[in-house]
């Protein structure tokens, strides 16, 4: 079985972003034959600044390598190291409705927001299936908020098959409704919209400044707090803190005696040391951004060996050649 994620190389990653799609995705490996790729592509619709781009690209292959995503079990390229795929975009193109990408909740909530619309931005959709399909894919494990694209991939393929034979593979999708919301510093979900991020590879001053920063109440150290499940430091140390250190430390914040401020502090030295062997293998990385590149390229060439076969038989049904 082969499953497939794109990453945006949309920013600075954060706890949210490594605990909803980064994790699952790298714990995917042992399952499995897993191919990642960096979606530059996809970026131009709404970053114009090249350098940033390029910024940005490299940040999430330093990002991800550092993670755990392992180039020797599985394949991870940059998605405009692959120019089969703006190919099969056009193919594809020819046969999606208009009305079907007029429908898309992505393209309405992006110009609702302010972005320019533009074509890349009303196709993103068929260059989304052309990724997938590319590959002859089996599972593609997305949010829910990505439901709809899939959706729309899998109309694409079918109608394809429909018009040209039995060609491309229709992926199914994998919903992650398992995964629970990170909160952020703030309580609300935890996104760079907000401003209310911890990054993962931040630095330690900024970091521990923001952690104790978080807002409490005003009840003094002695006070039990019955509530201690629902406090924010809590919520948080359980996802990267050991469970018996969490669970202790929320049984002491119940019990009373125990103040927010070594509260935080304990989430903070947890945080730091949970991410400190992907934070060393970072540095490592970015000390020898050579071998980086080198990676991308490698495994661009592999992922270029399966999309020139399925580029073939898809201008092969379709009358190209």
């Amino acid at each position: 079985m082969r499953t497939l994620t794109g990453i945006q190389p949309s920013g600075t990653l954060h706890l949210g972003n490594y605990l909803g799609a980064m994790r699952p995705a790298i714990e995917a490996q042992a399952r499995g034959e897993c191919f990642y790729f960096i979606a530059d592509y996809h970026s131009m619709t709404s970053l114009v600044d090249p350098a940033e781009r390029r910024r940005n690209t490299l940040d999430v292959a330093l990002d991800w390598l550092a993670c755990g995503l392992d180039p020797q079990h599985s394949v991870f390229w940059r998605q405009s190291d692959v120019p089969e795929v703006t190919e099969l975009t056009w193919i594809l193109g020819t046969l999606t409705p208009m009305g079907l990408l007029e429908r898309a909740h992505s393209y309405k909530d992006k110009t609702a927001r302010g972005i320019a619309a533009n074509f890349g931005l009303f196709a993103y959709p068929v260059l989304m299936a052309a990724d997938i399909l590319l590959y002859d894919t089996n599972v593609v494990p997305v949010g829910r908020d990505q439901k709809q694209h899939m959706e729309m991939t899998r109309d694409i393929a079918i109608k394809f098959n429909q018009a040209y034979g039995d060609t491309l593979v229709v992926p199914e999708a994998d919903i992650r409704d398992e995964l629970a919301v990170v909160p952020g510093l703030d309580g609300q979900k935890m996104s760079k919209s907000y401003g209310n991020t911890i990054e993962l590879f931040g630095d330690e001053k900024a970091t521990r400044k923001k952690i104790m920063g978080i807002v409490m109440d005003s009840r003094s150290p002695q006070e039990p707090k019955p509530d201690a499940d629902r406090n924010l430091a809590i919520q948080l140390l359980r996802l990267i803190a050991p469970p018996a250190v969490a669970a202790d430390f929320e049984d002491r914040l119940r019990a009373g005696g125990l103040g927010y401020g070594d509260l935080k502090k304990a989430l903070f030295e947890h945080y730091w040391n949970h991410f400190a062997a992907a934070r060393a293998r970072r540095a490592e990385l970015a000390a020898n951004l050579d071998h980086v590149q080198a990676i991308l390229r490698t495994g661009a060439e592999r992922a270029r060996a399966v999309a020139s076969v399925v580029l073939q038989r898809a201008r092969k049904a379709s009358g190209l050649e």
